[in-house]
């Protein structure tokens, strides 16, 4: 067995808590004494979620860069250049070797909305800092996000209280 200087590991599928389980993750790696970064490509700043704040009160630097999701965006080339500008800073944060960590969540749907190239996406991760591992979040993670992965993991929904129309409850989705 070898043992990685950084991992980069990818949270996709329909199932709840691929973000969840980031943020898992951003919990470990601050017990250890790591720099963590946070760089969200969908959701807008009026969204206070349960996770912003436990990363505000641990001092995790966090950059919200959305404007929210896009079938409520009123200007969707907006929303786009956002995306693009989200994927400017996490680019520029993977390769500054700051960061022991870095979560990209819901960097797949930037990909999959044509807002950044997955190929782009692939050399930032490629070319990131050692030091830094990385996780991935979104549904519909394209194969080349899979391939540059160490560890893909799925999260398949076998029922959600969505479908019986319970909308999302602070603390346990937010």
């Amino acid at each position: 067995m070898t043992r990685a200087e950084s991992l980069v590991l990818l949270n996709t599928g329909h199932g709840k808590g691929k973000s969840s389980a980031a943020f898992g993750v951003m919990g470990r790696g601050w017990a250890r004494g790591w720099t963590v970064g946070v760089v969200q490509f969908v959701k807008g700043g009026k969204w206070r979620t349960g996770e912003r704040k436990l990363a505000d009160h641990l001092g995790v630097e966090w950059h919200t860069l959305g404007d929210g999701f896009t079938w409520e965006s009123t200007d969707l080339d907006e929303t786009a250049a956002k995306g693009r500008h989200a994927w400017e800073v996490a680019a520029a944060k993977l390769a500054s070797g700051d960061y022991d960590l870095l979560i990209l969540d819901e960097i797949t749907y930037a990909v999959s909305y044509g807002w950044v190239a997955v190929e782009d996406v692939v050399a930032g991760i490629e070319a990131r800092s050692p030091r830094t591992n990385v996780v991935m979040t979104g549904r519909d993670a394209a194969p080349e996000l899979v391939e540059v992965a160490d560890t893909a993991t799925e999260m398949s929904k076998i029922k959600h209280a969505f479908d019986r129309g319970i909308t999302a409850k602070k603390g346990i989705e937010y």
